[in-house]
């Protein structure tokens, strides 16, 4: 999970590498700034956190956690009702 700032050029450009090297080394994004990996063994995690202190840019946040495949699959998804502003209509006007 990381929270970075976006403010000036070089804050934006550190964004993207440190997101690239994310998606380089196997992580897949859960939600915008949250990403996951599935790692074996200790071992690879440590080299995953590794990598991750290395690619961390100077300014911002980057947390991680480490969660078991058994409490990933018991994650739940919530969701609200889907809205759309677009009309989905065969019927068009057009007033000039």
């Amino acid at each position: 999970m990381f929270d970075l700032p976006t403010i000036t050029m070089e804050d934006r450009r550190n964004y993207r590498l440190f997101r690239k090297t994310l998606i380089k080394n196997g992580f897949i994004m859960l939600q915008e700034s949250v990403y996951c990996k599935m790692m074996t063994s200790p071992s690879v995690e440590q080299s995953v956190k590794s990598l991750i202190k290395k690619a961390k840019p100077p300014a911002g946040i980057v947390q991680t956690l480490v969660v078991t495949e058994k409490q990933y699959s018991k994650m739940e998804y919530v969701v609200g009702k889907s809205i759309s502003d677009v009309i989905d209509s065969e019927e068009r006007i057009l007033i000039l």
